[in-house]
C-alpha cells in the first residue's frame, strides 16, 4: 500500500473517533446546565427587607420573619421579585404587607403577608452611675444591641448629636432613654449675651438678656438692655445669638 495513502486512512479513522466524543461532551454540558431555582421564602424576605429599609431609611439590622408559612405559586422562580404595593404608615414589630409577586411583565398575583420585624441597633448603656446635670461623656458608657422597635426610647450609640447634658440620674447598667438627656444650653435664662444683627454685609453687635435657655440652633427670646423690648434670635454659640434681616 502506498505510504501516503496509509497516512490519509489513519487520519480519517482518528477524526471519526474524535467526532462522537466531541458531540458527546457537548450533549453532557447541555444537559447538566443548572436549572433556575424556585422562588423561596428566603428570597421573599430578602426582597421585603430591602424595600422596607429603603422606604423608611432604617439604620441598624432589620430582621423579618413570616408569621405563617408561605409557598410561592407554581411557576414562580428565583428570577421573580416580591414588590410591596401598600406600605404601612410606619415600621413596627408586626406588619401587614400587601405584596405582588412578579417576573418582568408576568404577575403571579397579590398576597397579604403578616410579618414580625426586629430592628437591631447598638444603644448607650451607663457603665457607672451618672448624676443629673453631668455633661455627656461616651467614656462613661457601653453599648448594647437591642430591638429598638420594642425599646423605641433608647438612645442609639450612633446618634450624630452628642452635645447633651443629663436631665436625670442614670443607674449603672441601664440603657439611656431620650428623657435622660437634653441638649446642652449655650444660652441660659438671665444671662447677658452678645447679639449680632446681620443685614447683607452690614453687621451690628449689641448686648441683650436671655429670657429663656437655648441650645445650638434654637430660637430664643431676648430683651434689649436699653429699650427693654423683647425680640427673638438664633443661638449660634455659647452666649452668642444672631438676627438676620
Amino acid at each position: 500500500m502506498n505510504a501516503r495513502l496509509s497516512i490519509s486512512i489513519l487520519s480519517a479513522i482518528a477524526l471519526c473517533a474524535l467526532v462522537p466524543a466531541a458531540f458527546g461532551q457537548a450533549t453532557v454540558a447541555a444537559t447538566t446546565a443548572p436549572a433556575t431555582s424556585a422562588f423561596t421564602q428566603e428570597k421573599l424576605l430578602s426582597d421585603l427587607n430591602r424595600q422596607l429599609v429603603e422606604r423608611f431609611q432604617l439604620r441598624g439590622e432589620l430582621q423579618l420573619e413570616l408569621i405563617r408559612p408561605w409557598t410561592a405559586p407554581a411557576g414562580a422562580t428565583s428570577l421573580a421579585e416580591a414588590v410591596i404595593v401598600d406600605f404601612p404608615a410606619r415600621i413596627a414589630s408586626s406588619l401587614m404587607l400587601q405584596v405582588r409577586l412578579q417576573s418582568g411583565e408576568r404577575s403571579f398575583g397579590n398576597f397579604s403577608l403578616q410579618v414580625k420585624a426586629q430592628l437591631l441597633r447598638d444603644v448607650w448603656v451607663a457603665r457607672t452611675p451618672i448624676e443629673r446635670g453631668s455633661a455627656f461623656d461616651s467614656s462613661q458608657l457601653d453599648t448594647q444591641r437591642v430591638d429598638i422597635l420594642q425599646q423605641r426610647e433608647t438612645v442609639p450609640a450612633d446618634t450624630a448629636e452628642t452635645d447633651f447634658t443629663y436631665a436625670t440620674s442614670v443607674a449603672a447598667g441601664r440603657p439611656l432613654v431620650w428623657r435622660d438627656v437634653t441638649r446642652r444650653s449655650l444660652i441660659r435664662k438671665g444671662q447677658i449675651v452678645e447679639v449680632s444683627a446681620i443685614d447683607g454685609t452690614l453687621t451690628i453687635t449689641t448686648k441683650a438678656m436671655a429670657m429663656e435657655n437655648g441650645a445650638a440652633g434654637d430660637t430664643v427670646r431676648l430683651r434689649n438692655l436699653e429699650s427693654k423690648k423683647d425680640f427673638t434670635a438664633l443661638v449660634v454659640a455659647a452666649a452668642r445669638a444672631q438676627v438676620r434681616f
